[in-house]
């Protein structure tokens, strides 16, 4: 059965992967991203419709559900920055951008599809993103374990007040080889050192995200909800080598 999915932050590296896997099953896909040159043909390549958005602008997400299908199976909030940097060189404003960035734009990206999800005929499923950072201690990451783990309180809260008809879980990766992470990765002697550093022993890939997304998107995954699911290479459960 063919599933109506919107998924903010589509043209990053788990956004575009995930997009393309969903395009493969047959759902129809609503595409969100700020630049419209790197949106738009993704979104045609899959027969998607789009809305060139900037998820820090309140008044985006009112004109993303206008241009949204109507009813919705599934919201994907997939927009994120990797913050890592000393406490003692994080500015006031470096940590209001990323808790908007990341956990008031998930927040307002349900609220304003909350009408459209209640549509859906299946039950609906929303999936955020929180970071192995939100569980581990790790050092200049202060910004970003901030803001993830309040995606995590997002997740649980909103699980318990929208159920029995929209379920809520997130994804909490690890460093996943995308743009997003490439300046980090660009070292080889780094990224052998950042890949060592997990359990299993590599960098994780858009892939190994986009599965998950997916499978709790579709009805299979039905009697999970107010889950944060580590795909993480075993870092955060498992000590290291």
């Amino acid at each position: 059965m063919s599933s109506s999915i919107l998924i903010y932050g589509a043209t990053g590296g788990v956004g575009a992967c995930l997009a393309r896997l969903l395009a493969e099953t047959g759902s129809q896909l609503h595409l969100v991203a700020r630049h419209e040159e790197t949106l738009r043909p993704l979104a045609q390549s899959l027969g998607a419709t789009w809305t060139a958005a900037d998820v820090l602008d309140e008044a985006s997400f009112a004109a993303v559900t206008e241009a949204a299908p109507a009813s919705l199976d599934g919201l994907v909030y997939a927009v994120g920055n990797i913050a890592v940097k000393p406490i003692s060189r994080v500015s006031a404003a470096d940590l209001a951008h990323d808790y908007r960035l990341n956990a008031i734009g998930a927040a307002l990206a349900v609220r304003a599809a909350l009408p459209s999800l209640r549509k859906s005929a299946s039950g609906a499923s929303v999936v955020l993103f929180s970071s192995v950072a939100a569980s581990r201690g790790f050092p200049s990451h202060a910004s970003i374990a901030m803001v993830k783990a309040a995606v995590e309180g997002l997740t649980r809260s909103l699980a318990a007040e929208l159920a029995p008809a929209v379920r809520v879980n997130a994804i909490a990766p690890s460093l996943i080889r995308t743009p997003l992470a490439a300046r980090m990765v660009a070292n080889p002697k780094l990224r052998e050192a950042f890949a060592a550093a997990h359990p299993l022993g590599r960098l994780g890939e858009p892939e190994d995200i986009a599965q998950l997304a997916a499978h709790l998107l579709w009805p299979r995954s039905g009697w999970m909800t107010g889950q944060v699911i580590g795909v993480d290479g075993g870092r955060a459960a498992i000590a290291g080598k």
